[in-house]
């Protein structure tokens, strides 16, 4: 409780001393208002140019206003600014949860009323692709199709058990591929434990890299929240939904390879391993109890079959631009449908198909865990990626101007930066719409970020994710662990090696194809 009042009154003050800076001053206004003028960073992109084919005086262009303005002052308040940004994160991270999306609205309340900001843009397009995804999850999961994806990743893990080191990883990936939710990793934990015990290997070694192929997968799924977050922003660059999985299945299926040769020799072999001798001379490891068989409900089979049916179709509408309708463009012609809209009208379908074909109740799919994760998922990446937004949208002359010649010389530290927000948030979504933007706005190509945006596993980086802790207490051999000086955690070396080759086989791969 004292950490949230120490964090609390400290940002509380930080927000008195900008709005006293800001008004004693009266120079922020001028390093936002060219960003107040152009909403987002494509609108900047567009008006820029026009700006420089019209005005007649070249002594006052803008981006030199830019550089000219942002004085010691104002690079005082953008600081304070920025604290206060960093301040309502470590509070939401601290809360948890939706306290995530809460705790970015305030922050977002302080720039806009003490500071002065225009409001920044919520992703609403991301948000309504998570309500009708997590809509149609939860309703297939309610028909049973969760645990039928499970019983079918459970007999894939069975199959080949001297190869668990390399299959569980590759299930676990596809598994949050179909789904959109890492949740689902949860569910084949005991599996992986039970198989790697009885084989007498090392369970760090799957435990590990399956847990982190898992959050590989949402970057790679076309009805993930993260995926939904970035679509809208690559689009106005022509990159759709294909373009960007034909960038990040290839790069994550190596990265993967790659992740898991390097655990299948990590550590000592189990029978070796001081801490599991010592477990067991006392007594305190059993063998894992075999899995429970699940019992399917009717209609688990035909609620997967609509749900997949409908990422099909998704995928087919994203890889064929003719198929699409027509709507009305911005210059008074004609162009096809964004796949935004459509991944909204496909999925919210497909949920109504279950209900009428899966005889799933409309009042049971609130109720479902997915619906549940999704909801927190949707409102912390409404209050944080908004707040992002304010704060880099004022600034983005400011910011660009800065990093412009870091970005220009080491690209990839977008990248670095896009790995440790995500760490910092936990949520990939908010680090999707916190970075990308800023990272297009530096110039780096829209294939270059769609490559380096899988480095948002880092809400792996500290031992905070559900999906850590699951692993960690499944495995009583005691080779898996969530660390004791925070990030020395058995989920570091599979994260660092699987974020880094992930994002560099895919820069290779936009540079040989893009």
């Amino acid at each position: 409780m004292r950490r949230y009042l120490t964090i609390g009154i400290a940002c509380v003050l930080l927000g008195l001393a900008g709005f006293v800076a800001s008004s004693a001053f009266d120079t922020h206004g001028s390093v936002a208002a060219p960003n107040q003028t152009t909403e987002g960073t494509t609108t900047t992109e567009t008006t820029v140019p026009a700006a420089t084919t019209t005005a007649p005086e070249p002594a006052t262009p803008t981006p030199a206003a830019a550089e000219t303005d942002t004085s010691g002052t104002n690079w005082l308040l953008i600081a304070i600014e920025g604290l206060i940004v960093v301040g309502f994160i470590a509070l939401g991270v601290r809360s948890g949860g939706i306290g995530l999306g809460l705790w970015g609205g305030v922050g977002t309340l302080i720039l806009v009323f003490f500071f002065g900001l225009d409001p920044g843009e919520p992703p609403f397009d991301a948000m309504l692709i998570i309500v009708a995804v997590i809509s149609a999850a939860a309703a297939m999961q309610a028909a049973g199709g969760i645990d039928y994806m499970v019983q079918i990743a459970s007999k894939a893990l069975r199959a080949r058990p001297s190869a668990i080191n390399f299959v569980a990883p590759y299930v676990s990936y596809l598994l949050c591929i179909l789904t959109g939710t890492s949740n689902t990793f949860f569910s084949i934990i005991p599996v992986i434990n039970e198989v790697t015990f009885a084989n007498k290997i090392r369970p760090e070694r799957t435990l590990g890299s399956s847990t982190v192929a898992s959050a590989m997968g949402i970057t790679s799924s076309p009805v993930a929240a993260a995926m939904a977050t970035i679509l809208p922003l690559v689009e106005v660059y022509h990159y759709n939904l294909v373009d960007v999985l034909l960038i990040t299945i290839p790069a994550s299926i190596v990265g993967i390879f790659a992740m898991s040769l390097v655990m299948s020799r990590h550590g000592r072999d189990l029978e070796d391993d001081a801490e599991y001798l010592r477990r067991v001379e006392a007594g305190e490891v059993k063998a894992p109890a075999p899995a429970e068989d699940i019992v399917l409900l009717p209609f688990a089979k035909r609620s997967v079959a609509i749900f997949l049916g409908a990422v099909v179709v998704i995928v087919i509408f994203g890889l064929f631009e003719g198929i699409r309708p027509t709507v009305a463009s911005e210059d008074g012609g004609v162009e096809p449908l964004s796949v935004t809209p459509i991944i909204q009208m496909v999925m919210l379908t497909a949920a109504a198909l279950m209900l009428l074909l899966a005889h799933v109740k409309a009042s049971d799919i609130p109720r479902m865990s997915i619906f549940t994760s999704g909801m927190v998922a949707m409102i912390a990446l409404f209050g944080i990626a908004w707040m992002a937004d304010t704060f880099i949208a004022n600034n983005e002359d400011a910011i660009v101007g800065l990093l412009g010649d870091l970005a220009s010389k080491w690209p990839f530290m977008i990248a670095v930066a896009i790995f440790l927000v995500a760490a910092l948030t936990t949520s990939q979504s908010a680090a999707t719409r916190t970075m990308v933007p800023l990272g297009l706005a530096l110039g780096i190509g829209a294939g270059y970020m769609i490559a380096m945006w899988t480095a948002v596993m880092g809400v792996l980086f500290l031992p905070a994710n559900g999906t850590q802790i699951a692993a960690a207490e499944a495995d009583t051999t005691g080779t898996t662990t969530l660390g004791k000086r925070v990030i020395d955690h058995s989920f570091q070396l599979p994260l660092q090696v699987a974020w880094i080759s992930t994002a560099l086989v895919g820069i290779a791969i936009v540079a040989v194809f893009h």
